[in-house]
């Protein structure tokens, strides 16, 4: 195992020692806050471990410094949860770990085991709502709210852990998450970039692209965004130039994929709707788009896919709820529909394709303004650890 500890370097920081906890680090939005975070504390002189089976973003981790502690990071098994209990106690004492910083529930509660037997600081980030049907779900998800520090990712997020956890109000933080506005850069991009996917899509010259992200999971909004389309063809809304793509992992969920596949038949979507693999050039992705789709069905705390889009300089339509409500500046930067509703989710693109794109990019424009203010990755970066270090201090 590497040490990337820096013990050459002087500072009120120089031997620090940060674990992250997450399941895996694969592309979704709490690994890459994760690869964020470690980034920023090896720039400051910290030595940032990450506990996760890996994935993805573990070579970008590796490189820029960190280090990767392969461990079973996503069990709900009540054995493997105790059995790491051990593992992280061990690993803060081996490794002189000053705190601790989970971002998933069943590592969690390892981890909060652990750094109480070791007297260390305990944060976690709510990437999440953790939805309770029973009592018993209720106390399991709790373990996101025993944090020394909460960290919420936005104020709609805030507020749900304050209105289900009331006793845990006062340890809760809103540190949003941060968009890297180098990589999520139009100038960054080179045209080559955006030719090669719209290439790879079956673009056609003078095509508008529609493009809805995300890994394809149910309640990522497909059903509902192939039924608004299905129902622009019927009310001849639909341009016959236009281009939808749902890009995104399938993650193993084959018989969603199938059921999207037959969906795109049943609509006749064939030519206009397609599904493409998972995207490594999401910056292209955006740029390759006209407009950019978040169909949710359940409120996300944060969502990714608007802010993103945003700094691309793209127009979004997104549901209306969740996180995405601060992020979208409605009318603005780009539309918020009803969610799970295909009629609003239609109406919302007619209003779209019917604009000149001189009025798209308008709205792009004031899309990555807002986020370039209110949600860049250095200023998500500087907040948490600005967190670390007041619980630091307040324990020496």
């Amino acid at each position: 195992m590497t040490d990337h500890s820096r013990a050459g370097q002087k500072g009120p920081d120089a031997h620090r020692t940060v674990l992250q906890i997450v399941p895996s680090l694969d592309a979704g939005g709490a690994e890459r806050t994760t690869v964020d975070i470690a980034n920023a504390l090896i720039k400051d002189g910290w030595t940032a471990l990450v506990a996760s089976r890996g994935g993805r973003l573990a070579h970008e981790l590796r490189d820029n410094g960190g280090e990767l502690i392969r461990l079973d990071a996503a069990s709900k098994n009540v054995r493997t949860i105790l059995a790491n209990v051990g593992r992280f106690a061990q690993l803060i004492r081996e490794r002189n770990i000053s705190l601790v910083h989970a971002r998933s529930r069943a590592p969690a509660w390892s981890a909060l085991m652990a750094a109480r037997r070791m007297r260390i600081p305990f944060v976690t980030t709510y990437h999440g709502m953790y939805q309770a049907k029973n009592p018993l779900k209720r106390w399991y998800n709790s373990v996101m709210a025993r944090g020394d520090v909460v960290i919420a990712n936005s104020q709609w997020t805030a507020e749900h852990i304050r209105r289900n956890y009331p006793s845990r109000a006062k340890n809760v933080v809103v540190i949003p998450r941060g968009i890297d506005l180098t990589y999520f850069n139009p100038e960054n991009v080179a045209p080559e970039r955006v030719a090669k996917l719209r290439a790879q899509w079956h673009v056609r010259q003078g095509e508008r692209v529609i493009l809805l992200p995300g890994r394809l999971s149910r309640w990522k909004g497909h059903l509902v965004f192939l039924a608004a389309l299905d129902a622009l063809q019927r009310s001849n809304r639909l341009p016959d130039r236009v281009r939808a793509v749902i890009a995104g992992d399938a993650q193993g969920r084959d018989p969603y994929v199938a059921e999207l596949d037959r969906a795109i038949k049943r609509y006749d979507l064939h030519g206009t709707a397609e599904i493409v693999q998972h995207v490594e050039d999401m910056a292209a992705a955006y740029r390759a788009a006209d407009i950019v789709v978040s169909a949710s069905t359940e409120p996300e705390a944060f969502g990714r896919v608007p802010p993103e889009a945003a700094a691309m300089g793209r127009a979004v339509i997104a549901t209306d709820h969740g996180g995405t409500r601060e992020t979208v500046l409605q009318g603005e930067s780009g539309l918020l529909i009803l969610p799970r509703n295909a009629t609003s989710l239609a109406d919302g693109l007619a209003n779209m394709l019917s604009r000149p794109q001189e009025e798209l990019d308008r709205m792009g424009a004031a899309g990555r303004a807002h986020i370039a203010r209110n949600y860049t990755v250095e200023k998500m970066c500087a907040e948490t650890l600005a967190v670390y270090r007041r619980l630091l201090a307040a324990k020496s």
